[in-house]
């Protein structure tokens, strides 16, 4: 378990898991991939489920897949099994993409999550997303 002088961050690195996991200054998190092999996916799946079960607040979190031009079926399934946890109800998720192919699958992952989740956002600008990550919390439907 790693901190860094906010709450704890239930990641460690693994040099196989292609993504990284990193503490936002506003507590929330910074989540890159560069690769979505097999691997990464079970490694992130586990993190994520593990990390929700100590979400206690409001948070905001950054998905960075502009490194990736498509996202498997395996990818879109796990993200859709985590955004069904009720405490991703807690949760802003800004994703930049690059590929149309991601962005689409992304707004599936939306799409097939019952009951609504994470509240998400799809972007090509970084600027962008960190705006509409810095919005007041409590606007959050």
């Amino acid at each position: 378990m790693t901190t860094q002088g906010l709450k704890p961050l239930y990641w460690e690195p693994d040099p196989r898991a292609g993504y990284r996991v990193e503490r936002r200054p506003d507590g929330g998190l910074n989540v890159t991939f560069w690769k979505v092999d097999e691997y990464t996916l079970r490694h992130w799946r586990d993190f994520a489920a593990t990390h929700e079960l100590y979400s206690d607040r409001l948070n905001r979190n950054l998905y960075d897949l502009r490194a990736l031009d498509h996202l498997p079926e395996a990818a879109i399934q796990y993200a859709v099994e985590i955004n069904t946890d009720p405490a991703a109800r807690r949760v802003r998720v800004a994703v930049l993409v690059r590929s149309p192919e991601v962005q689409q699958a992304v707004e599936r992952i939306v799409a097939l999550t019952p009951g609504g989740g994470a509240e998400v956002a799809v972007f090509t600008d970084p600027e962008a997303a960190e705006a509409w990550l810095a919005r007041p919390l409590e606007e959050m439907a």
